[in-house]
């Protein structure tokens, strides 16, 4: 097959080789092509405006609309906020572009296309629309332009227009005329090149309604009109307008005797032309002056020939676009203004556009207005109403992601934008759908721009148009008869619509057959855009539709084979066809030609083994969903013989319960259905091709039956068949078909009949004689009875009171009964499960069953008093359903309670007594019933507690419960605790008697008072007495003396007196000692500590010889730290003396042993003692002065005597502590002197750098500060470089309170952040956006600059904001905050008398130290060596 050209050249290359006959196409259908929008308007009309969504503002009618002259007299200052005319003639708050919520954003305007803000991209429009626009270049006018430039001098082309001729202006003043026919022959060449030289450049061209005159505009202002029959020039206008102007516009209007041209001078002139006596006179008259406001752009409104009756024709409609706004005036029968709409803020370069089109809404066709500027498109509605005034309705506008530059209709539903970087962009305007975009750069494409700034007339144009017309390319695009024409620099180019058949051909040749399908399928359901050459009703398109889809799955097909790879791997053959086949399977079945599917397309693809497996795989999910009914027995048996091969039978299954099966060989299935467990399938197969109910029921009786008879457990499989069974029989008695549907209503009794006749059966067809009675409803209870049971409840729900259906009824519970109780063969739960059933048939209040009350004593027997004590749970359970089901009416309620009791069935007595409200009795139940002994607390709880019980019945339980307190205490102490807190708070005395037994009370008053036991009691609103609380301590120290302290120090209300009795009593030292403290008697603790830790020692000091393994030290050191931790505790709180009289004793103790043992023979321990010792005396030096320690330990009679070597190494000790805290406090002090001196340097430094105002005038008023006269007038400058008066900053309120003191902050820094900011000033001024002011000069500085005072700063030691924003700077240059930290960490850690000299940057809370840092590391180094 040739290769076909690349999709993206035939696309993007403009100047494809346009065949003759397309360029003929082009022409000859062009009659057609003009229709198109006409038959548009029909269609439209016929589909009542389904698709139209607009939001539509009424633009109400106002009694007196503006005058034009009030309307010139207007200023349009670019930088006024952009307000309506008069607010009533368009009912919309704002029309700002930006203020309807959009998804894409303005464009940029730079032609550059890096610069377009692309915010989305658009998915790719060919595949889902193909080809919509034919684009072909006019070869025989383009060669005729580039050799008319050459031959005859006519110079470069600059504008056209296109009506049945096709006009081209030239830069040396002449008009071309070709004609639109086969050859594009040159018709006349109008004017010369010498009138040229004169006039200038022709700007703008238009041709009248019935193509007899052609108007020319130059660029140096003069019009000429020409006859293009006999290409006579019939009038030449000088006068129309001001001279030195250049034409921008002309255009005729559906009156041929009036025209409008528009200048670069932004006027709006009427054109009147007459002929009086045979002298042809043109009169013009100023719609609109450009000293106003310039305008830039003008669109009358045209009606084709089909419209030239339609009301609105009458007022000779005129748009207009200025620089800042839309106007649209009528010209007849008088002049008036109907509408003004300014645009809302837009890019100053952005071109203004403008066009009319005829469209239908809501049944009538109206002209629609399309303007935009920038990004955005608005569309306005313009109706006459019945009084004969005009409204403007603005319909949804279009938001774009480009910057657009022509703006053209190709029909009423599809238009063509061109964008700043040339590309043209095709879109459906009532979706906003982009169908296509075509890149034209190639078309080179002309500018107007030299005409826009005047530039024949030396350039007399203000900025505004100037810019504006640097992208304007109005007079380069032409439209006509659908068809759109582009001139370029050497050429012509024409765009029109492809038909729907060019587009589906178009994707075909690019060999996209499935976006070719998907298109076509869009044009058969009336679902595509820019639809051209589809007419007649809706189902004749539709056939039209269908035959060419037809053709294309017929190609389709045959490519699909063709393309198969021949060799390689089988998966890669399947890939291949999965991609293809479904689509052939979808497309045939959308368009319903299942007669295709399954004949031609099915032979075609069976000629490929693989072709057709992936054929009949594609069909399952339309069988499972039910969309593809009446499939040929063939394709049926083929489909099943498929699945099978590839062992896929769950597949098999699902699609055979979803087919018509009664062509195929039913035996034959259900054979196979067996053979391969396809149980839901086979009974399908019975029901639906047989009609046959009971068949299949029998085929699964006869696997389940027999090891159920014999007692053994299933297999999973017979597992599944019972589960089928079952749901299959419920299905037979509720009407519904097995597995989905429903039976045929007709059949439904009969098959119920034959169900129940079946179930009910004596004995099975060809039984054994040993086979008991009623097999198959024996079957069902020993497989599940309860799911049995509950089918049948589901079918007596469903049975009509009947005669028939009360006999089955009746019957099948006597068979139950019969089977059930006359067999010991049935567990308990499976008989309790019987007659919870008959309890709850027999509750029902149309019961017509009947059933012997003894049966229900029976069962009572039975549950009660087995002959085995198995099972309790369960019969227990079984009996508690029975009763709840209404079995209760069953029996005899004292017995039943007897034997509930008798058989210990604690729940079933529970159910009678809460049936009489015997409360009290259920606490008994609870505690009597291993398994729920611990839930009596809730039971009480919710009895006590929730309302709905009488106070006599809480009053029992409350009694009950106190009755049995110590049994709940030993069950559950601690929720026994919280009951008697919430419900018993005032009998807790009463509660302890009752305990007898002091464990149990030692338990109970834990849980009570200690919170840590983990249960939520209010303490305080509990009110225990102390004596409560001491009768726990002395349990305590009973039983766990080893917790006493910790349970001491969260215990609240004990007496301390009493406590200590207590502990004294039992001896606990360490309590004791605890307690004294607490009170108060800091030196009765210490002496307690002191005489534990001398017993200790004396231990130590009369031991033998195995000191190794004696832990004795290990209790001498934990004494220790016990003791100098009391002592730490409160030496803070204590004068020397008393300090000294407890360290001293202290020291003395643990010196005393080392005394007791002769130097001689140095004791086991003295090395461990000697450490303890030192570890006393480093403990001490905190609180005692050294001198005191030496002079202690030196007056000893020990150590006074003798040599010193005994304390040598406590005295070194001391003295190594002395050398290291002084080291560490030199070095410091000398790192803290030198940081303090380098930054106040530095500080010094910055507060006096001179400023540099960025301007020489004040930031408010603008006036240089020179020039006010005032004297009192300060000038302030700030560090940010902005400079005022102080008199402009005080109207503009820029101060702000610092720390008391008032202080400026800069206007322009702090009004972009002036909302409610101001509470972050510290942050705002290390910021420098709240910046104080640095210098003050006022008039009078310089005369004061001897005086003392002037100079003075404030005596506050405090910095100023300044100079903690110099200060914050240093720390940013720093580099690491350790010195700056520490000095402000030191001057926040002096006393509270002395001022913080840093307290401007202290911005981190005191708990941030840089000193509890974990990282926080002092490094020591020599001090540094002093200079001379």
């Amino acid at each position: 097959m040739e290769n076909e050209p690349d999709h993206e050249n035939v696309e993007q290359s403009l100047c494809a080789k346009t065949s003759e006959d397309e360029l003929n196409k082009s022409f000859n259908l062009e009659a057609s092509l003009s229709k198109f929008s006409y038959i548009d308007l029909d269609k439209e009309l016929e589909f009542k405006n389904d698709l139209i969504d607009d939001k539509e503002f009424d633009i109400p009618q106002v009694d007196t609309p503006p005058t034009l002259e009030s309307i010139l007299n207007e200023t349009d200052d670019e930088d006024e906020s952009f307000v309506l005319e008069d607010p009533t003639l368009l009912n919309i708050d704002t029309i700002d572009s930006h203020s309807y919520d959009t998804s894409s954003v303005a464009s940029s305007d730079s032609g550059d296309r890096t610069n377009l803000k692309r915010k989305k991209k658009l998915p790719d429009s060919f595949s889902l629309h193909g080809s919509v626009m034919r684009h072909s270049l006019l070869k025989g006018i383009s060669a005729q332009i580039v050799s008319a430039a050459d031959k005859v001098d006519a110079g470069l082309p600059t504008a056209i227009a296109v009506s049945s001729l096709i006009a081209v202006g030239t830069s040396h003043g002449l008009a071309l005329i070709f004609g639109k026919d086969q050859n594009q022959a040159l018709r006349l060449c109008l004017g010369s090149t010498s009138v040229g030289g004169q006039y200038g450049a022709i700007s703008a061209l238009s041709i009248n309604n019935d193509c007899s005159r052609l108007l020319c505009g130059f660029a140096k202002g003069q019009i000429t009109m020409w006859d293009l029959a006999s290409g006579k020039l019939l009038r030449s206008i000088t006068d129309a307008h001001p001279p030195g102007t250049a034409i921008l516009h002309i255009k005729f209007t559906d009156d041929p005797t009036l025209a409008i041209c528009n200048d670069s001078g932004g006027s709006v002139f009427e054109l009147t032309f007459k002929r009086v006596m045979g002298v042809r006179t043109c009169e013009s008259r100023c719609l609109f002056s450009g000293s106003k406001g310039e305008v830039c752009c003008i669109e009358p409104l045209h009606s084709k020939p089909e419209l030239k009756d339609h009301p609105i024709t009458q007022f000779s409609l005129l748009a207009m676009a200025s620089l800042t706004k839309i106007l649209v005036i009528g010209l007849k029968p008088s002049l008036k203004v109907w509408m003004t709409f300014p645009y809302g803020r837009m890019d100053p370069s952005s071109v203004p556009l403008l066009a009319w089109h005829f469209v239908a809404v809501q049944n009538y066709v109206n002209p629609m207005l399309a303007f935009c500027r920038g990004d955005v498109v608005h569309f306005l509605l313009v109706k006459r109403d019945e009084s004969g005034a005009i409204h403007v309705t603005k319909q949804k506008h279009l938001h774009l992601y480009y910057d657009l530059i022509n703006f053209t209709w190709i029909n009423s539903r599809t238009v063509v934008l061109l964008d700043s970087v040339e590309k043209l962009h095709v879109i459906d305007r009532q979706t906003q759908e982009e169908l296509e975009t075509v890149e034209i750069s190639e078309v080179q494409l002309v500018y107007n721009s030299s005409h826009f700034k005047s530039l024949a007339t030396g350039g007399n144009v203000s900025q505004a148009l100037a810019l504006v017309g640097e992208k304007a390319c109005y007079q380069s695009i032409s439209s006509y008869g659908g068809q759109i024409f582009y001139l370029g620099t050497k050429s012509v180019y024409v765009m029109m619509l492809r038909s729907w058949r060019e587009r589906v051909d178009h994707l075909l040749k690019q060999d996209c057959l499935t976006e070719a399908l998907a298109l076509a399928w869009s044009f058969h359901e009336g679902k595509a855009k820019a639809v051209v050459g589809l007419s007649g009703d809706a189902s004749k398109r539709k056939a039209i539709v269908a035959d060419r889809m037809v053709e294309i799955l017929f190609h389709y097909a045959d490519r699909a084979l063709k393309k198969c790879p021949d060799q390689g791997k089988i998966q890669v053959m399947e890939q291949h066809f999965q991609d293809m086949v479904p689509v052939i399977v979808d497309y045939c079945l959308l368009l319903q030609r299942k007669d295709l599917l399954f004949s031609q397309m099915y032979d075609k693809l069976s000629e490929n083994s693989v072709a057709k497996g992936v054929f009949l795989e594609c069909l399952e999910p339309y069988i499972l969903s039910d969309k593809l009914v009446g499939i040929t027995p063939q394709v049926m048996k083929d489909l099943i013989v498929h699945f099978q091969d590839k062992k896929l039978m769950e597949n098999v299954e699902a699609l055979i319960v979803h087919m018509d099966i009664t062509s195929l060989d039913i035996q034959q299935v259900v054979l196979m259905c067996w053979e391969n467990r396809l149980y839901d399938a086979m009974i399908y197969v019975y029901n639906r091709g047989m009609n046959e109910f009971i068949s299949p029921m029998e085929k699964l009786f006869r696997v389940i039956a027999p090891p159920l008879n014999a007692g053994r457990t299933l297999t999973d499989e017979q597992v599944v068949m019972g589960n089928k069974l079952l749901v299959y029989i419920s299905c037979c008695l509720a009407g519904r078909a097995y597995p989905l549907g429903d039976i045929p209503e007709d059949l439904v009794p009969l098959v119920k009949n034959q169900v129940f006749e079946f179930l009910i059966r004596l004995h099975s067809a060809e039984a054994s004689p040993e086979e008991e009675i009623y097999p198959y409803i024996r079957t069902l209870l020993h497989f599940d009875t309860r799911e049995f049971l509950n089918v049948l409840a589901l079918t007596f729900e469903d049975f009509k009171n009947d005669k028939q259906a009360v006999e089955y009824q009746q019957r099948i519970v006597d068979i139950l009964l019969k089977v059930m109780v006359e067999n010991s063969d049935f567990t308990p739960s499976q008989v309790g499960c019987l007659f919870t059933f008959l309890a709850r048939q027999l509750a029902k209040p149309d019961n017509t069953l009947f059933v012997n009350r003894t049966l229900f004593d029976q069962v009572l027997e039975f549950l009660c008093s087995p002959d085995d004590d198995s099972r309790h749970s369960e019969r227990q359970q079984v009996l508690l359903e029975l009763l709840q089901a209404g079995g209760i009416v069953q029996f005899e309620e004292s017995r039943l309670i007897r034997m509930a009791e008798k058989a210990e069935f604690y729940q079933i007595c529970e159910f009678m007594y809460e049936r009489e409200h015997q409360y009290d009795k259920i606490i008994d139940c609870y505690l009597r019933d291993p398994l729920r002994e611990e839930e009596v607390f809730n039971y009480i709880h919710n009895i006590l507690s929730i309302p709905g019980h009488s106070a006599e019945e809480k009053q029992s339980v409350w009694q009950k419960a106190m009755d049995h307190i110590e049994e709940l205490v030993s069950l559950k102490p601690c929720k026994a605790a919280e009951l008697v807190a919430t419900h018993f708070s005032g009998h807790i005395e009463t509660v302890i008697k009752k305990l007898q037994n002091q464990v149990l009370l030692f338990k109970f008053l834990r849980s009570l008072l200690d919170p840590r036991e983990g249960i939520h009691i209010n303490q305080e609103l509990l009110q225990i007495s102390p004596s409560i609380t001491e009768q726990f301590i002395e349990l305590l120290c009973q039983f766990n003396p080893t917790q006493v302290i910790e349970t001491l120090q969260v215990l609240e209300c004990y007496r301390l007196e009493e406590t200590i009795q207590i502990t004294q009593k039992y001896q606990l030292h360490e309590v004791t000692a605890y307690l004294l403290e607490k009170k108060g008697d800091i030196h009765g603790a210490f002496l307690i500590m002191l005489e534990r830790l001398q017993s200790k020692l004396r231990e130590i000091t009369h031991q033998g010889e195995n000191t190794k393994e004696d832990p004795s030290l290990k209790d001498v050191e934990d004494t220790m730290v016990e003791t100098i931790a009391l002592c730490q505790r409160n030496s803070h709180n204590l004068n020397q003396q008393q300090r000294e009289a407890l360290w001293f004793p202290l020291l003395e103790a643990m010196m005393a042993p080392q005394k007791l043992s002769s130097s001689a023979i140095p004791h086991l321990h003295s090395e461990a003692l000697k450490s303890l010792t030192m570890q006393v005396l480093n403990s001490m030096a905190a609180f005692i002065a050294l001198p005191s320690i030496l002079q202690r330990i030196l007056q000893d009679p020990v150590y006074g005597k003798g040599k010193l070597g005994e304390i040598q190494g406590l005295i070194l000790g001391m003295l190594d502590t002395f050398n290291y805290e002084q080291t560490l406090l030199e070095t410091t002090t000398s790192l803290l002197n030198q940081d303090l001196h380098w930054s106040l340097c530095n500080l010094r430094a910055s507060v006096t750098r001179g400023l540099n105002p960025k301007q020489d005038y004040c930031s408010i008023c603008l006036q240089q500060y020179k020039r006010r006269q005032e004297m009192a007038d300060e000038i302030i400058v700030f560090s940010c470089g902005h400079l005022y008066h102080s008199f402009c900053l005080q109207n503009k309120e820029c101060t702000m309170e610092i720390e008391g003191q008032t202080r400026w902050t800069c206007y322009k820094c702090s009004s972009s952040n002036k909302v409610g900011k101001l509470s972050e000033n510290s942050s705002e001024i290390k910021k420098g956006r709240i910046t104080p002011s640095q210098v003050k000069m006022s008039p009078s500085y310089h005369q004061s600059k001897g005086d003392p005072t002037a100079k003075k700063g404030t005596s506050e030691p405090v910095l100023d904001p300044q100079q903690i924003q110099a200060f914050d700077q240093l720390c940013r240059l720093y580099r690491g905050s350790s010195r700056l930290a520490l000095l402000t960490e030191l001057s926040q850690n002096r006393s509270s008398e002395s001022y913080r000299p840093f307290s401007g940057s202290q911005s981190a809370p005191a708990f941030n130290s840089i000193f509890q840092n974990e990282n926080f590391q002092l490094q020591l180094i020599p001090p540094p060596v002093t200079e001379d």
